[in-house]
C-alpha cells in the first residue's frame, strides 16, 4: 500500500515549530509496510489544501492528515477532506457529548463553552470517527473509490496515542505485510569505512535490507526486513546481525533501537562497579551534560570539573604551572595531567578529560582550531588522544564529546574484566 503525508500548519512553513509528527508517522508507516513516498506541509490555505490533497491522493493509496482540526476558522482540513471526498458535514452526537463532558472535567460551565468548540463535533457523513482521548477534535477516517484518507489532531500529545491505539491497529489489518527493523549501533569508526566493510552485504541484498545512517561520531545501521508476520521477519533479520556483529566487534554498543551512547556507557560503568570524574576543559560541561541525562548517573558520577582557565585547572586538579608554560593548556601533557588530578583529587577509578580549540579564533599553524585531547585513565592506566575536528564551533565541541564517550568506553572494555 502506497501512503502520503500531509502536515497542515502555516506554522510549521513559518518555523514556528519543528515538525516533529512527520518523523514519527514516517517511523510507523515503515513499521507496517506502507510504502511512503511523499510528505507534504501545506499552511492553513483551502485552495492549497484542496490541491494538496487531490494530488496525493491520485497517486497514493493512504494518505494522512495531521493537524488542522481544532475550533478556529483557520482549521480547515476536516472541511476540505470532506468537499474532497463529496460527502457532508454533519454533527456526531457522540463527539459532542464527549466534548461536553472534556469541558465539565474542567469545571467550565455549558454555557460558558463557546460556540466554535462544536464545529469540532461535525464529521463527514460516513467517516468513521476516532475519539480523543486527550483533546477535544475527534480524529476521522474516511474512505471512498478505493482511498482512505486518515485525519488526525495536530497536537504530538495528542495524535501519538491516538495513532498508536486506534490507527495502527486498524492499519495493520488492512496491510498484509509489515516491515521490522533492527538498529546496530556503532562507534568510533567513520562512514565511508563502515560502507567499505559492508559493501558485499549492500550490492547482494534484497530481502532483508542494510542502509547506514551518519550521526555525529557514530554511524547506525538499520536492518530491515519484509514478511507476513513478525516472527518470519526476525528470523530473516538474525542472519544479517549476526554477520554484522562478526564484522564489527566491540564496536557495536547497542542493538537497542532507543539505547544512546551516553547510556551505553554509563551501563559499563555500572556493570564494573567503577566510579566516574570528568574534567572539562573546551567542551564546558557538555561532556558531563550527557552522561547526567541518563537515568541512574548518580550512580557512577563523582564529581565533575569545568576547569576553562589555566588558574582552575592548577587550582581545582593539579595540573602544573610549568606544564601549562612548556606545553600549553592545549596538549597531551596537560590533559594527561587533568586526568590524572581528577581521578586523585575524588578517588575515582575512572576519570575522562577533555582540552581543546573549539576556535573560532585561537588556532595557529601548530596549533589549529579543532585540535582537541582527550584522555581516560581507568585505575592506573592512561590513555592520550589527538583528534583533530572541523566545523564551527558547536560542531568541534559535540564532535569531542562523542570522541570522548567512544573513549571512554573502549578503555573500560580493554581495561576491565566485566
Amino acid at each position: 500500500m502506497i501512503a502520503e503525508l500531509i502536515s497542515v500548519g502555516t506554522e510549521i512553513l513559518l518555523g514556528n515549530i519543528v515538525n516533529t509528527n512527520a518523523a514519527f508517522l514516517s517511523e510507523k508507516c515503515a513499521q507496517l509496510g506502507l510504502s511512503l513516498y511523499y510528505q507534504t506541509v501545506v499552511g492553513d490555505n483551502p485552495e492549497r489544501l484542496r490541491e494538496t490533497l487531490t494530488l496525493a491522493l491520485g497517486r497514493s493509496d493512504l494518505v494522512i492528515l495531521g493537524g488542522g482540526l481544532g475550533p478556529t476558522q483557520d482549521d480547515l482540513t476536516k472541511e476540505i477532506a470532506a468537499q474532497v471526498f463529496g460527502r457532508v458535514l454533519k454533527e456526531d452526537p457522540h463527539t459532542r457529548e464527549r466534548i461536553e463532558g472534556f469541558f465539565k472535567l474542567r469545571g467550565t460551565k455549558p454555557e460558558e463553552i463557546t460556540e466554535n468548540n462544536w464545529k469540532q463535533a461535525l464529521a463527514p457523513e460516513g467517516a468513521v470517527i476516532v475519539d480523543n482521548e486527550n483533546g477535544t477534535a475527534p480524529g476521522l477516517i474516511l474512505e471512498g473509490n478505493g482511498k482512505t484518507a486518515i485525519l488526525l489532531p495536530g497536537p504530538p500529545n495528542e495524535m501519538i496515542p491516538m495513532f498508536n491505539q486506534k490507527i495502527f491497529p486498524y492499519l495493520r489489518e488492512k496491510q498484509p505485510e509489515i516491515i521490522v527493523s533492527e538498529m546496530i549501533k556503532i562507534c568510533g569508526i567513520g562512514e565511508s569505512r563502515v560502507e567499505s566493510m559492508i559493501s558485499d552485504l549492500i550490492a547482494a541484498q534484497n530481502n532483508p535490507t542494510v542502509a547506514t545512517y551518519a550521526k555525529t561520531g557514530e554511524v547506525h545501521l538499520r536492518v530491515t526486513a519484509k514478511a507476513g508476520n513478525e516472527a518470519e521477519a526476525r528470523k530473516l533479520i538474525k542472519p544479517m546481525v549476526r554477520e554484522l556483529k562478526v564484522r564489527f566487534g566491540n564496536k557495536i554498543y547497542s542493538t537497542e533501537e532507543h539505547v544512546t551512547l551516553e547510556e551505553a556507557v554509563v551501563s559499563l560503568l555500572k556493570e564494573g562497579g567503577m566510579s566516574l570524574t570528568t574534567v572539562e576543559s573546551c567542551t564546558g560541561g557538555l561532556f558531563t551534560g550527557r552522561l547526567v541525562n541518563v537515568q541512574g548517573a548518580s550512580e557512577v558520577l563523582k564529581q565533575g570539573f569545568i576547569t576553562y582557565s589555566n588558574k582552575s585547572k592548577r587550582k581545582l586538579v593539579g595540573v602544573k604551572k610549568l606544564t601549562l608554560k612548556e606545553f600549553g593548556a592545549v596538549s597531551e601533557k596537560t590533559a594527561r595531567e587533568m586526568a590524572k588530578g581528577a581521578r586523585m583529587v575524588t578517588g575515582s577509578d575512572v576519570s575522562v578529560s577533555i582540552t581543546g580549540l573549539a576556535g573560532p579564533d585561537g588556532g595557529t599553524e601548530e596549533k589549529p582550531v579543532g585540535l582537541v585531547y582527550i584522555a581516560v585513565a581507568v585505575k592506573d592506566n592512561m590513555k592520550v588522544q589527538e583528534y583533530r575536528f572541523s566545523g564551527n564551533r558547536a560542531k568541534i565541541r559535540e564532535s569531542a564529546v562523542v570522541a570522548a564517550l567512544t573513549q571512554l568506553r573502549m578503555s573500560i572494555l580493554e581495561n576491565i574484566q566485566l
